[in-house]
Formats: C-alpha cells, sequence, structure tokens
C-alpha cells in the first residue's frame, strides 16, 4: 500500500512551528540558557546560579564579583555568540548579576 501524502520530517516540523511561534520561541530561549553552560564552559557554570531569558534580555546570576566584572566587559561577544549557537536573534541584552 503506498502512502500519496508523505512529507519529510523537516518539514512537518518547519510547519508545525510556523503554526505555533509561541512554542518556538520558547525553544530557542531554553536552547540560549543551554548555550550558555556550553559556550562558557564548567568553570562557569560553577559561579553560574540562575539563568532565564525574559522579553529578549538574558539575566544570569553569579556568586563571583569578579568574574561578573570581566563578563560585562564582553557582553556583546556573549550577546552575539549565544545568538549564533540559538541559530536566531533571540536575545539583545544580558542582565549579569
Amino acid at each position: 500500500m503506498k502512502r500519496k501524502n508523505t512529507q519529510k520530517i523537516g518539514e512537518v516540523l518547519k510547519d508545525f512551528f510556523e503554526d505555533n511561534a509561541q512554542l518556538y520561541e520558547k525553544m530557542l530561549e531554553i536552547r540560549i540558557q543551554r548555550g550558555w553552560g556550553e559556550i562558557l564552559g564548567p568553570m562557569i557554570m560553577q559561579y553560574t546560579r540562575n539563568v532565564y531569558v525574559k522579553n529578549h534580555v538574558l539575566y544570569v546570576s553569579l556568586t563571583s564579583s569578579v568574574l561578573r566584572s570581566e563578563l560585562t566587559f564582553s557582553r556583546d561577544k556573549l550577546v552575539k555568540s549565544l545568538n549564533d549557537y540559538a541559530g536566531s536573534n533571540v536575545i539583545h541584552d544580558i542582565v549579569i548579576r
């Protein structure tokens, strides 16, 4: 029995996310949160307490004041790296606390 209505899985997912833009945006935000640990590595993650995205701004809580000041200077570079990791322009700024 031959099927007439076949699609590739990539096309099905693309159609699904086009219909559910909010879900796609949430998925990208989660990808940004995961990217924080993968891009900056396990040493930075030791000092990271909380990472979340709200209104296209990434909020990060750190326990080290020295690390906080170092990462504040490279904020623009981090935004670009995280957006590249997510594959879309998800965040516009980072607030490091």
